[in-house]
């Protein structure tokens, strides 16, 4: 270094100061900012152990706090009323409830009834909907939150209409000028012009001379005002596919439909009417060869026909009058026809014969064929009267509904044309229970349809012999063909009418299979439409949920053709018998169409002359509620004679069977192959089958069965399962007490009905999963009751916990697989979700009455028995349950050995156990343990007790499927304890005493057991430890709700350490790791969660003289006159106290300090993942209404204070939001050495680091350096994304924003000069990452119009989008190790990819193109005034310091950062008041030595006073009136500001296109009108020099004024601005400044010689003025050094001792006017003579370089030189040997 540099250096630094900081440096130097996060020295217990939490119950009871009630002592505790019990109705779809009338029910009627009629018992936390699980912040809920706006005014957005003054009237007399007239020339013209413009408003207190203090306040107050009260509201939501902890609240059960068909018969025509016609209706499914709905029965016939049956019909009810029905479909199929069958009254003759006329006759022929037609009706006539009771088949056709659907066409359905993608977690939530309906080629819809009126004009005459149900498949499966033999056939002509369309959700006048009103119904007697019955082609799994008890009976066929007599036209009558005598046939058989509701007896249609007739009849019947062993349905067989003949009866009963409905308490159903009666059956004969062949009795065909009948239940009240028949049976034997009982063939007695009933709990495995899942609710029901209230047997109290809980696992395993298509994202089964939620409650107590006393609870479990019982038989215990108890006595080698085992082997921390406090036995707190005596109560036990025991003595094969459905156990667990707090009235109880601790040790030994599952099991089945984790994690989040937090917390500490030690040896640790993080996520999701900080209670210092990171560094702290305090301290970094009190918080902050280590596996889901958890916390505070006091707030806000430690260490791997070409370049970090080490040699400090540290400028030349960010060095490790990086900083942003201020002033007057200079760097980051794009960067990335200069992508692709490339984001990730095992060549997996794939549409309206500019506008703005709130604290802080001019000017810098980026109106105004306020309180930091900053503050300025904004210009133009004063009240003049200000000027107008210079005008007069009105400053010249200066910068503009108008033509600019240079040969800066504007414009046109020739003459300028200075033999001696490149040069020379001297001040102080920026001068000079083919000249220039280099000992760069003068000369020679080739 040369020694006038090195003087230079020193005379510019302050000494003290350096060697503080080189002090610093060095120790900074010895280790990267992450070296010491892991190491115990540096914070006690390190990062990777989870430190003990504090006993919270002890902690609330030993601190109480120090604060008036309200809204911070409401941080203290949770609410009183936290839980709650709530009855909610269950919803009822009818009018009635259509459970049976109290009467003498059995048990298992009577239990359905109880459970079809309570309420839900919901327990509900009430202030649950607050957490980030059940109420996430969205981008639907940011928006309607970012209501209401202000739209923030941009310079770049606003438009150039703005009313400009009235200097627009006077510009042309400026721009008359030719160019011939010199720029100086205009003066007075000028000046009067500049007095006549009318200037900006004024600020009114801007010339008092107030105290810095009231300024500083009184700006605070006004950057207070419309703030945006949420910061994160204006941030982009939280990933949703991060959101682990997202839950919904179970949908109640309800009772399950498909897609609902509404058809709806509008008439029925033929060609002639002569008798009436019935119709029905029904669904048919092709494929499954199965009806799939009951019957519809419809009557359309006039009421003149309708009177032909009068003598044989009651008055209809109502209910037969339908018209309509809705029909509903499970699995949808295009093979489903809707079927119409027509039966008329029965006549003589078969039924073609009967089928003719309406086959023959035609309606146009009525005349001709008269009488023929009334002779049919007479006969149709007499037929009604005779037999009009009896019907017969007629004729059938088909709608195939596929057709109808297709062919109407589909309406507008939302169609997803991504195939794969990945349903959002709203969409998995809503998906029904059956939606795996259908798919492939089979996929229809029968819900979304336009609505169709259909003609059916052919119908088929029925054919006597092929009447079944198969033979319709048959004829429905020939109808799809299109050769279809039925079309051969002779149709019966008609025209029915129908309209069939998708039926709407609520409908009118509608009744239920059971004929009962559905709400609404709006008037009784309106014509009802029928909800017809579904019977699903495939297993339905849906529980029962209402009351159901229908029978249907199809018979099939009847054999007589061995029955003697005559029996030809037979028909069956049907009747449902409570006993054997004819009237006590019961009104249970449904009516069909105008007739009664119900009736007693019903009959088959006739086929005529047929003894083997077949049919297709459908009997519906409503099932008694008890059927006894009485109840049969009784058959008899008719002989009807068609013709009337004296003395023969119109029936005669040909036969009789009968079918007795309940068999060993089971309904009887299925097919049935009967023997006939010929005689009547003797009595007694209901409670046997005929198939005893009763003595004295004939049948047909010798005994054989001759009658098919089938029997099918529609029932939620018999199971009709064998194994879930006998589970109830022998629950409701043994809760009757009727013993003996008889079940099947065996005889039941006390004595045997325990093994009978283990049997049938290990039996219950077996059951049909449909049946199964139907009556789910009741077998859960009936084992929580067998576990809660064993039943007693022979006055002894038999235990079946163990039967009962794998009973339990089984049934609950059953269900889920059944519906395994329909699970939430979480893999939970949502039935036995809605079952925990609603339906269970603990048998006996009633939930309406919380304070009512539950009977005292026999705590022991199984009693000793007989002496000759095996105790294998029971599960036996001590008298103590706690299986953990070292005293317990146990039989050798049992199950419970295992427990111990557990829990001596888990190392779970038991510090709260009552084996080892004050609540044993024995202690002073003792709780009674021993069983209560038997008082006569029912004996009672705790289920969340039995089931934790339970679980941990499990064997394996249960416990797998336990672990399967842990979550299902888990809320079940929960439940019952919150009951149990709640109905016995414990929720006053002491945290410690609500629960007994050897159930503590239980679910210790438990969330132990899952834990180790967990992490043994991530790499063997990462799906179920996925699951595991979760669950264990909401388990432990719901018990910090009712149970003591304390011990809740250290079994989350124990669960950690499991963790740990297995990630050691883990063969994949980022798995695992990210399991950990979704645990705490979940666990940090709960609703008080800031409660369970311990927010309001002081934080302890660490009692052993641990230290800290601060606390290492506490001697160098330079801004604190005292040693820092270390309350405040632990509180902002991650030491012991911070994380032994904010236990979740410090849980949280840890996993993202690791993190972001820089060697962390899978480094960048890491990333995204913790630093996602922090800001959807955050989002949730933003929203939550208990947290927005300001005061509140603060508090929340220290939980994540040592967020700013963790962003300012991580700070050179965050993305370098102001770096690359086109951008500002980013800060470098002030005070660190780190930044630039690898240019150290010798471990010297780097003089660019030196001269920031000493707050001077830096070094010329080095901004290129700085520009590129941190090196490689200090970026090792893996970078964060853009995406992370934004949204680590808003987070950060947030904590600034809402914590307590004076906390922040504390905490930044404790830090080391370093440690401040990378908060700052910090904050400069932050105001480049949020820095407004402007409204047409939005417009530019919405139409996809990219420029294709690759800087311009860049900037909008990582700018707007927030993120890199997907495709180099994919090649990253694809380098990356994935924390999933082996996937590296997996290209895309969406449920792996941590790239935030953008869900908004690129086609953007206008609207919310202009809303997203608004957010961001609002974003820019409040992110800036945060970060100048911060930097106000830093000053305030540093004010007294010695090192305070380091900082200060780091502290401007990064003030004149945030005035040059773009900025809105709002913060400009704010900004500029702060940087008025700096300047006003440290003048020496601009105007002792440093011309840098002082010249980047005079360029923002002047471009703020051109500002089309009003507001801007007027605070811009008191800036730049203040900065003037200020510098002339210190030296009496103020020529450096005046030097600057020209030169700002002349660069602004020189390289801005967009500068406006009718607003500067404006400006310009405001700060005349200023100078005029400063009252102090009138004795002075200030008032006379700013005239002066003013005039110059108003001859400027003009000047500009004139160039514009020449800007089309390049040879008379360049004229112009050389005349406009030679014009300031008196002023060197801003003649260099218009050398280099000139330069650069021939540059831009491909001038490249003169561009050179320009830095030739601005290198001569600057040798001359450094040849002044002194005397060196390296550097050139002026501008005659020059003179063999250009003769010119020598113009430069004016500049001598008579016109400047070195010493005045501001003038020659640029940067340029050094050795280095001569170099820079010469090198750029050198390149352009190379582009311009001028070779010879670029040897003359480096000529004068090289000595400089030599003498710096630059060998790098005298390398580089030495290399282009010999591509140069190589040029020179192909050149010459070209022109000698040429000459000769």
């Amino acid at each position: 270094m040369a020694a006038s540099e090195r003087r230079a250096f020193a005379h510019k630094i302050n000494r003290t100061v350096a060697a503080e900081v080189r002090k610093q440096v060095s120790r900074e130097r010895s280790g990267s900012p992450h070296s010491s996060r892991r190491s115990s020295s540096s914070l006690g217990v390190p990062l990777t152990e989870v430190i003990e939490p504090l006993d919270f119950e002890d902690v609330l009871l030993s601190r109480p706090p120090e604060v008036e009630p309200g809204p911070l002592r409401d941080l203290i505790e949770f609410p009183e009323d936290d839980l709650e019990l709530l009855k909610q109705p269950r919803e009822c779809r009818t009018t009635e409830s259509g459970v049976p009338e109290d009467g003498k029910l059995d048990a298992q009627v009577r239990a359905a009834v109880e459970m079809y009629s309570e309420d839900w018992v919901i327990v509900r936390r009430r202030y649950q909907h607050l957490s980030t699980a059940y109420s996430p912040v969205t981008t639907e809920t940011l928006r309607e939150r970012q209501k209401g706006l202000t739209c923030q005014v941009f310079e770049q957005d606003t438009s150039g209409d703005e009313r400009m003054g009235p200097e627009d009237t006077d510009d042309s007399q400026h721009c008359s000028g030719s160019p011939e007239d010199t720029p100086r020339s205009s003066g007075a013209s000028g000046i009067f012009s500049l007095r006549n413009l009318a200037s900006d408003s004024l600020l009114p207190a801007l010339l008092e001379r107030a105290a810095p203090e009231d300024v500083d306040r009184r700006n605070e107050a006004l950057r207070r005002q419309q703030r945006a009260p949420a910061l994160l509201t204006l941030y982009p939501a939280p990933d949703e596919d991060e959101a682990v902890e997202r839950c919904s609240l179970p949908e109640p059960p309800r009772e399950h439909f498909g897609q609902r068909i509404l058809v709806k018969c509008l008439s029925l025509k033929f060609e002639i009417e002569i008798e009436p016609i019935f119709g029905s209706l029904a669904l048919y499914d092709v494929r499954e060869k199965k009806k799939i709905s009951e019957n519809f029965y419809f009557d359309l016939n006039s009421d003149s026909v309708k009177g032909l049956l009068r003598a044989h019909g009651a008055h209809p009810a109502i209910s037969t009058l339908a018209r309509s029905a809705v029909f509903s479909v499970t699995y949808p199929s295009p093979d489903i026809f809707l079927v119409v069958k027509l039966e008329k009254v029965l006549q003589q003759g078969d039924i073609s014969e009967c089928c003719e006329p309406y086959m023959v006759m035609k309606e146009a022929d009525t005349v001709k064929n008269k009488e023929k037609l009334e002779r049919l009706r007479l006969a149709a006539e007499q037929f009604c009267t005779r037999l009009g009771r009896y019907r017969m088949p007629f004729a059938w056709t088909a709608v195939h509904l596929a057709n109808i659907v297709s062919s109407v066409g589909s309406q507008d359905r939302d169609s997803d044309s991504e195939g794969e993608r990945r349903p959002t977690w709203a969409e998995r939530r809503r998906r029904g229970p059956q939606d795996r309906g259908c798919s492939g080629d089979d996929a229809c819809s029968f819900s979304s349809f336009r609505p169709a009126t259909l003609t059916v004009t052919n119908f088929f005459k029925q054919e006597a012999e092929r009447l079944s149900d198969e033979d319709l498949f048959k004829f429905l499966a020939d109808m799809r063909r299109p050769s279809s033999l039925l079309r051969r056939l002779r149709p019966v002509t008609a025209q029915l009418k129908i309209d069939i369309s998708p039926a709407p959700e609520k409908l009118h006048f509608c009744l239920s299979p059971e004929l009962l009103h559905v709400k609404p119904y709006p008037d009784p007697r309106g014509r009802p439409t029928k909800e017809v019955l579904e019977f699903p082609a495939r297993e339905v799994y849906a529980p029962h949920t209402s009351y159901r008890n229908l029978l249907f009976v199809y018979p099939h066929s009847l054999n007589f053709s061995s029955r003697q007599g005559s029996v030809r036209n037979l028909a069956v009558r049907i009747q449902y018998m409570a006993g054997e005598d004819q009237s006590q046939a019961l009104p249970v058989i449904f009516g069909k169409s105008s007739c009664s509701e119900f009736a007693r007896e019903a009959f088959t249609p006739v086929v005529y002359h047929n003894k083997s007739p077949e049919f297709y009849e459908e009997f519906k019947l409503r099932l008694p509620a008890c059927v006894t062993e009485n109840h049969h349905l009784f058959f008899t067989f008719y002989h009807v004679s068609c013709q009337p003949r004296p003395g023969t009866a119109l029936e005669t009963p040909v036969g009789f069977t009968w079918i007795p409905l309940l068999q060993h308490g089971r309904l009887r159903t299925g097919p049935f192959c009967l023997p006939v009666s010929v005689d009547q059956p003797p009595p007694s004969y209901s409670v046997l089958t005929p198939d005893v062949a009763l003595p004295g009795m004939r049948w047909v065909d010798g005994h054989k069965g001759v009658f098919s009948v089938e029997l099918t239940a529609v029932s939620s009240v018999h199971p009709q399962d064998p194994y879930l028949d006998k589970f109830f049976t022998l629950v409701h034997v043994l809760e009757e007490g009727t013993f003996p009982f008889r079940l099947k063939e065996t005889v039941l007695s006390e004595a045997t009905v325990e093994q009978e009933l283990r049997a049938s709990l290990a039996a219950l495995r077996l059951a049909s999963p449909e049946p199964l899942v139907a009556f789910s609710h009741h077998v859960l029901d009936k084992l929580v009751r067998l576990v809660v209230r064993p039943p007693i047997i022979g006055g002894q109290i038999v235990n079946l916990g163990r039967g009962a809980f794998e009973a339990m696992a089984h049934v609950a395993s059953l269900v889920h697989r059944s519906l395994e298509t329909v699970q939430d994202s979480r893999g939970h089964c949502p039935l036995l979700a809605a079952y925990v939620y609603h339906a269970f409650r603990l048998p006996g107590g009633d939930p309406g009455l919380p304070g009512g006393v539950p009977p005292p609870t026999v705590q022991a479990a199984t009693l000793a028995r007989g002496s000759g019982r095996p105790t294998s038989l029971y599960l036996t215990r001590s008298r103590s349950i706690s299986s953990s108890n070292p005293d317990l006595a146990v039989v050798p080698g049992s199950v419970d050995d295992e427990v111990s085992r557990i829990l001596a082997t888990k190392g779970v921390d038991r510090s709260h156990s009552w084996v080892n406090s004050a609540y044993a036995p024995g202690g002073s707190k003792a709780v009674l343990r021993r069983p209560l005596p038997y008082c006569g109560a029912e004996p009672r036990q705790l289920l969340h007790e039995e089931l934790a025991l339970q679980w941990v003595v499990s064997g394996s094969a249960v416990r797998e499927v336990a672990l399967q459905h842990a979550w299902f156990f888990f809320r079940l667990m929960i439940k019952s304890m919150q009951l149990h707090l709640l109905l016995g009235q414990r929720l006053d109880t002491p945290r410690k005493l609500r629960f007994p601790g050897r159930f503590l040790d239980d679910i210790a030994a438990l969330v132990a057991s899952v834990g180790l599952e967990v992490v043994t099991r991530v790499h063997k089945d990462m799906e179920l430890a996925e699951r595991l984790n979760a669950s264990l994690a909401f388990f432990l989040s719901d018990l910090l709700s009712i149970a003591d937090r304390g011990y809740i917390f250290s079994l989350v500490r124990a669960h950690y350490k499991q963790v740990t030690t297995r990630l050691q040896s883990a063969p994949n640790p980022a798995a695992l790791l990210t399991l950990r993080m979704d645990f705490t996520r979940i666990l940090c999701s709960h609703e008080h969660y800031v409660t369970l900080n311990l927010p309001c209670c002081p934080l302890s210092p660490p009692a052993s003289p641990s230290p800290s990171v601060s606390s290492t560094a506490s001697q160098s702290s330079t801004f604190s006159s005292q040693a820092p305090d270390p309350k405040v301290t632990s509180m902002f970094e991650l030491s012991g106290p911070f994380r032994q009190q904010h236990f979740l918080s410090g849980l949280l902050l840890t996993e993202l300090a690791l993190a972001l280590e820089p060697d962390a596996e899978g480094a960048s889901l890491l990333h995204k993942k913790a630093i996602g958890v922090v800001h959807s916390l955050l989002c949730s505070h933003d929203v939550d209404s208990r947290y927005t006091e300001p005061t509140v707030k603060a508090k929340v806000a220290e939980l994540y204070l040592p967020l700013l430690s963790l962003a300012r260490d991580t700070l050179p791997r965050l993305h370098g939001f102001a770096e690359g070409s086109g951008q500002r370049s980013r800060l470098a970090s002030m005070l660190d050495s780190d930044t630039e080490g690898e240019a150290d040699v010798g471990g010297t400090i780097n003089p660019c680091v030196a001269m920031a540290i000493a707050g001077g400028p830096l070094a010329p030349g080095s901004r290129t350096s700085i520009s590129q960010g941190p090196s490689t060095a200090a970026r090792s490790g893996c970078p964060l994304s853009a995406e992370s990086s934004r949204t680590l900083l808003v987070c950060v942003l947030w904590v600034l924003k809402n914590a307590d201020a004076a906390l922040l002033q504390r905490w930044t007057a404790d830090l080391a000069l370093p440690q401040l200079g990378r908060l700052l760097d910090l904050l400069y980051l932050c105001l480049a990452a949020f820095e407004y794009k402007g409204k047409k960067a939005f417009e530019r990335i919405n139409s996809l119009t990219f420029k294709k200069s690759l800087d311009m992508k860049a900037r909008l692709e990582e700018a707007i989008l927030g993120t890199i490339g997907a495709r180099q984001e994919m090649v990253r990730r694809s380098r990356e190790r994935s924390p999933f095992g082996n996937q590296e060549n997996v290209r895309w997996r969406k449920s792996v990819t941590h790239w935030r794939q953008t869900s908004d549409r690129v086609d953007k309206t206008k609207d919310e193109m202009e809303h997203e500019a608004l957010v961001d506008g609002n974003l820019a703005t409040e992110a800036s005034l945060v970060v100048l709130d911060m930097l106000e604290i830093i000053v305030q802080t540093v004010m007294l310091s010695e090192a305070r001019e380091s900082v200060l000017s780091a502290v401007l810098k990064v003030v004149l950062y945030s005035l040059g980026s773009a900025q809105s109106a709002l913060f400009l105004q704010h900004g500029l008041a702060t940087q008025r306020a700096l300047v006003s309180k440290f003048p020496e930091l601009l105007f002792e030595e440093d011309t840098e900053l002082c010249a980047d503050l005079c360029l923002r300025l002047l471009r703020h006073c051109g500002s089309r904004v009003s507001a801007i210009r007027t605070h811009a133009s008191a800036s730049l009136y203040l900065l003037m004063r200020q510098n002339f009240e210190i030296g009496h003049n103020f020529a450096r500001v005046k030097m600057l200000v020209t030169m700002s000027l002349s660069s602004l107008v020189g390289t801005t296109q967009s500068f406006s210079e009718e607003h500067l005008r404006r400006s310009l007069k405001t700060i005349l009108t200023y100078a005029e009105e400063d009252i102090g400053l009138r004795e002075s010249t200030f008032a006379e020099q700013v005239q002066d200066l003013m005039f110059n910068l108003h001859m400027i503009l003009t000047d500009t004024v004139k160039m514009k108008e020449h800007q089309e033509d390049p040879e008379m600019l360049m004229d112009l601005m050389y005349r406009i240079a030679r014009g300031y040969q008196g002023s060197p800066d801003l003649r260099l400044t218009w050398l280099q504007n000139m330069a650069g414009k021939h540059a831009e046109l491909g001038n490249h010689a003169e561009a050179a020739q320009c830095m030739v003459h601005a290198a001569a300028l600057v040798a001359e003025y450094l040849a002044l200075l002194e005397d060196s033999r390296h550097l050139p001696v002026g501008c005659v050094s020059f003179q063999n490149v250009s003769s010119n040069v020598l113009e430069e020379s004016a500049i001598s001792d008579d016109i400047l001297s070195p010493d005045e001040e501001g003038f020659c102080s640029g940067k340029n006017f050094t050795e280095l920026g001569l170099v820079g001068l010469l090198e750029q000079a050198a390149a352009y003579f190379t582009m311009g083919g001028l070779y010879e000249a670029v040897n003359e220039v480096y000529k004068n370089l090289i000595p400089i280099l030599e003498a710096h000992r630059d060998y790098k760069k005298l390398a580089a030189v030495h290399g282009k003068l010999q591509e140069a000369f190589t040029k020179i020679m192909h050149q010459s040997s070209g022109w000698e080739a040429s000459l000769s």
